[in-house]
């Protein structure tokens, strides 16, 4: 018999832990190849993880809900050799299951002592020296810099992560705590963060009087990720929205032509999406300075345009895959691409890497029968536009005998972008322009 020794891969650039959502096998259970064995999450993705090998679980070291840094051994599974061997899984790989917590219970005892020393011994280290060794992941340190946190004030921060690590969590706790100390983004008046509200339904029960009728509902974990990421953003940005009427007429009239030839001949659909998206990618190469962050008194200016594409799930949730280099692909790549993305997001099979590195987003409030909205910027971009739905509409159209009305293709665009930084010159400015390349399409154009 031999055991495969299975770890948290690699997932991503920027990505050091998740948190295991359901054990999909339990110790017993058999596997084989590509089996799904549990569900975890990241900051910005759900994923199933397949088993590297068949087998039958043997051993499980950690429970639902617990956060694993990558490298961790998660499960071990007995395959169907001979041999005795531990084997590492490819990093490019993942798998495990439920919880016999014998191994993990033994040495617990064994560690507490000396990790309490070594979280108490960092805590000790971070606070009194300028540059501190304490590991902190890049989502943690892009909203300690968006708050205003200094080094030395998040060195102070205790953490509820692994090894004592500061998670996301712990920064907005402190940040609605009110320390005195903190001071945001070099003293910039914000707005009071909301007050904090107890989930907990007995609590609320207690708090308030509530018809028979009333249900209480608590938030499910992606909820909570949006729900933060959203306050966040508008206590942070300036927000200012600038709408614009494009008459699409002619791409629509493209599109309705060549649909579905290209569809028997490529096996893909080729919807609005991708057409947005190439116009957004010509006007951001125009007007690169909607492509930036903000760092503090800093503008960091991207030069890779990576296309958010923010997409309903059927739970209702959202979720951004990001387009990389979208202004590098043809109009056929980048259906391809967003078929791609749109299809995995349904299924939750993306991976982390793919919701990250956004430099600009776009939301269609059109696929749900919406004319115009104002979005809320995904952080820490600058600017989201917004597409609305195409709906036929009577227009006056300027021609060389008169002006006439006509029937036409009619579409609002609203752009939500960070005034802090893009003034209302370079969001209606660049708002125009994508419009401009929508309302110039070439009815001939071959894909």
């Amino acid at each position: 018999m031999a055991l495969y020794e299975l770890v948290l891969p690699k997932m991503g650039e920027s990505v050091a832990e998740a948190t295991i959502i359901k054990w999909v096998k339990k110790p017993g259970d058999q596997v084989d190849v590509d089996d799904t064995v549990l569900e975890i999450a990241t900051d910005k993705v759900d994923s199933e993880v397949p088993s590297p090998v068949s087998g039958r679980i043997n051993q499980v070291f950690f429970r639902e809900d617990e956060v694993v840094q990558v490298g961790a051994v998660l499960a071990t599974i007995e395959t169907g050799e001979h041999e005795i061997l531990i084997e590492k899984s490819d990093f490019e790989h993942l798998s495990e299951p439920e919880l016999d917590l014998s191994a993990k219970e033994k040495n617990s005892q064994e560690t507490a002592t000396l990790t309490e020393e070594k979280k108490s011994e960092e805590g000790i280290k971070s606070a009194d020296l300028p540059n501190s060794t304490r590991f902190y992941s890049p989502l943690v340190k892009s909203m300690a810099a968006e708050e205003g946190i200094t080094m030395a004030e998040l060195d102070t921060i205790l953490g509820t992560g692994s090894e004592g690590r500061v998670t996301k969590k712990d920064i907005i706790d402190y940040i609605n705590s009110g320390s005195d100390t903190h001071s945001r983004v070099n003293m910039k008046e914000f707005p009071p963060s909301p007050p904090t509200i107890d989930t907990n339904p007995e609590n609320r029960l207690r708090a308030g009087s509530f018809s028979g009728g009333t249900e209480i509902i608590e938030m499910e974990r992606m909820r909570k990720l949006i729900s933060d990421h959203m306050v966040m953003s508008i206590q942070t940005s300036a927000h200012v929205t600038s709408f614009v009427e494009a008459d699409v007429t002619n791409l629509v009239q493209w599109r309705d032509r060549i649909k579905n030839s290209f569809e028997i001949r490529e096996g893909e659909k080729i919807t609005f999406t991708p057409i947005f998206i190439e116009a957004i990618s010509k006007a951001i190469k125009d007007l690169p300075m909607i492509n930036i962050s903000v760092d503090g008194s800093k503008i960091i200016k991207k030069h890779d345009i990576n296309i958010g594409m923010a997409a309903a799930l059927p739970n209702g949730n959202l979720i951004v895959p990001v387009i990389k280099n979208a202004d590098q692909l043809s109009l056929f790549g980048l259906t391809k691409v967003v078929n791609d993305l749109a299809s995995r997001a349904r299924l939750s099979k993306l991976k982390p890497d793919e919701t990250q590195g956004g430099t600009f987003t776009m939301t269609n409030l059109g696929s749900f029968g919406n004319i115009m909205g104002t979005p809320i910027i995904n952080q820490p971009q600058v600017a989201i536009l917004a597409v609305g739905a195409i709906k036929k509409k009577p227009a006056v159209l300027e021609t060389e005998f008169g002006d006439v009305i006509a029937i036409r293709h009619m579409m609002f665009l609203s752009l939500s972008y960070d005034h802090r930084v893009v003034d209302g010159a370079l969001g209606g400015s660049f708002v125009r322009k994508v419009a401009d390349y929508l309302e110039s399409w070439d009815v001939n154009r071959i894909i």
